[in-house]
């Protein structure tokens, strides 16, 4: 009998600085050997004591991604499914709170039979637990349980929130054996201005602390603006107990696609099949030979598209980092290098004007210069006025427009005040006494909790128009699936006004009672989507809804269109002959499961 494959587990830590990149090391790690054919998964632990990443402000922690079962996690879980491309759910993202609440609930049913509950033991074991059992769960189509399992642990070694789980993982890598388990530790390698030398001391100092905790790390990953010299990955070999093998040098690249050729031309492939004695069959990888092909495409762009965001929390562009993924993925399919031009919608609105007449003068000058306008989710009052105007000029002016969540919301309120003239109409979110709420909270929402009483997760939108332009985007199918995180809805009672008067409800929900596209007639492309397309864009197979978008801000949505969607993205950007390929087909005929 065959016995079954252990799970292998690479832990990812980070030291000196937060935010340095850990995920997309991670990231690109798992890419790695996802591209040797092994099934690799991720689980992201946060430290925090919220129970998940759902009530938090954009500018607290960057975006909320939202899972297929409704999750709301960190965005860092964005990057492992846009770069192995796999579907997570909500258990592969750790929080201090869901430990500790399901250790409580536990101690609360009498299941430790009367005895003390403390960290160590019952929190780490916890801890321990959960990695094992999700570890195993599946996150690819086919259903395979994964081999490796990449788990990134947020925050910095040093906090005081996460020793709980530097204790679990000093545990654990004797539990499973020192062959199933290793430590990257990610680390920032400064270069003051004054010398222009790399510092190693950080470094030493945040290895020595992780050491003194109990783990030693098999590979650095020093985090650095430029390469470093051999004598630096020395020193650090010296004094943080590696070989020079093991110090690996992540500097600033132009894309973050050349991460995983980075580490895989630093011999991070072999030195890990080696450690963790893999079983990998050493041939040509045929996966990162097409992320190269991607990298190397991005710096070659010439011609350039510009898109306006207007949003609210556009000081922080971690706010918005799936929409901006979203759009480098269909900039790149269509040969273009995107510009985005981010406007704060408050910045629009005549109040602005008033107080700040330059900065208004400013935003709208780089509304006017785009050649598309993207109104993203968002929640709150402030600035929504200004996303109105913005979406009411590209209405009039006939630019490519995108609204999601929110902003097709605030499209429906435009059109309803500037064409159907209902002056006060607005949502009831907005104004809960307009005469026109033409945009109301959903029966099923709950007003006494914040925290996962939204309409969350993928589910089903059936197009309801064989002629709308999004459904020929999609590959022309009867329905699509995607990703939704609201309360509020279009009023269903007004639909029959808007239709009248040419603002097309193409897609519903399964009842038919929820609106979930508007299309406008007679328009260059004036889409809007209930739904966040951005959380299942792939860098190899863009959106649908942001890769029309783009198509229609470069001018080529109507040809592509003329083909019957025919023309793959592939060849759209390539100098090979058309062939026939369908949107439906993956975008970009480059499945990763298929290669």
């Amino acid at each position: 009998m065959i016995s079954k494959p252990t799970m292998k587990y690479i832990l990812v830590t980070g030291g000196v600085i937060s935010g340095i990149g850990k995920g997309i090391i991670a990231s690109s790690v798992g890419t790695i050997l996802k591209s040797c054919g092994l099934h690799v998964t991720a689980i992201k632990i946060d430290p925090y004591i919220n129970i998940d990443a759902g009530t938090f402000s954009p500018y607290e922690h960057g975006e909320v991604f939202v899972l297929d079962d409704g999750g709301e996690v960190d965005l860092d879980l964005g990057n492992y499914e846009r770069f192995l491309d796999i579907c997570l759910i909500k258990d592969n993202n750790l929080t201090t709170g869901k430990i500790y609440q399901s250790v409580i609930n536990k101690e609360r049913r009498g299941d430790y039979l009367g005895k003390t509950v403390q960290v160590v033991p019952h929190i780490t074991d916890a801890i321990q637990d959960w990695v094992m059992k999700q570890a195993k769960i599946s996150v690819d189509d086919d259903g395979v349980e994964p081999q490796v399992c990449v788990i990134e642990l947020g925050g910095t070694v040093g906090d005081i929130e996460s020793m709980p789980f530097i204790e679990a993982f000093r545990q654990f890598q004797f539990k499973v054996k020192r062959e199933n388990f290793c430590n990257i530790h990610v680390s920032l390698i400064p270069q003051p201005n004054t010398t222009g030398e790399h510092k190693t001391k950080p470094t030493q100092n945040s290895v020595r602390e992780l050491r003194g905790l109990g783990l030693s790390p098999d590979l650095i990953m020093c985090r650095c603006s430029a390469a470093l010299d051999a004598s630096v990955k020395e020193k650090i070999s010296m004094f943080c107990h590696v070989e020079p093998t093991q110090v690996i040098c992540v500097q600033d690249v132009s894309s973050v696609y050349k991460v995983p050729l980075l580490l895989e031309a630093q011999g991070v492939v072999d030195y890990l099949c080696q450690r963790l004695n893999l079983p990998v069959e050493m041939r040509a990888r045929k996966m990162l030979t097409k992320w190269k092909e991607m990298a190397d495409r991005s710096d070659r762009l010439l011609e350039q598209v510009s898109i306006a965001l207007v949003g609210k929390y556009t000081k922080l562009s971690d706010s918005y980092t799936s929409v901006i993924k979203a759009l480098e993925h269909s900039a790149l399919a269509i040969n273009h290098k995107l510009e985005v031009k981010y406007i704060d919608s408050a910045d629009l609105e005549s109040t602005t004007l008033q107080d700040e007449p330059v900065k208004y003068h400013e935003a709208w000058q780089k509304l006017c210069s785009s050649h598309g306008v993207l109104v993203p989710g968002g929640f709150g009052v402030r600035g929504t006025e200004g996303k109105i105007m913005a979406i009411s000029w590209a209405r009039k002016q006939n630019k490519p427009f995108l609204g999601v969540c929110l902003g097709m919301q605030l499209a429906v309120c435009e059109f309803a005040r500037n064409v159907l003239e209902w002056k006060d109409a607005n949502s009831t979110e907005f104004n809960p006494e307009t005469e026109h709420p033409v945009v109301i909270d959903m029966p099923e929402h709950n007003p006494g909790q914040m925290g996962g009483t939204m309409r969350l997760g993928k589910r089903r939108t059936i197009f309801k128009s064989s002629s709308s332009v999004l459904r020929k985007l999609y590959g022309d199918v009867e329905y699509v699936e995607e990703r939704h995180r609201h309360r509020f809805e279009v009023n269903p009672e007004l639909k029959h006004h808007f239709e009248r008067k040419g603002l097309q409800f193409v897609g519903q929900d399964i009842e038919g009672e929820r609106m979930e596209i508007i299309e406008l007639k007679d328009h260059c492309y004036f889409v809007g989507v209930q739904y966040h397309p951005e959380f299942t864009s792939r860098p190899i197979k863009p959106s649908p809804p942001y890769f029309g978008l783009l198509l229609a801000a470069a001018g080529k949505l109507q040809s592509y269109l003329a083909k019957g969607c025919r023309l793959s993205p592939r060849d759209t950007y390539s100098d090979r002959s058309s062939s026939s390929s369908s949107p439906d087909m993956d975008v970009f005929e480059l499945k990763y499961s298929s290669l």
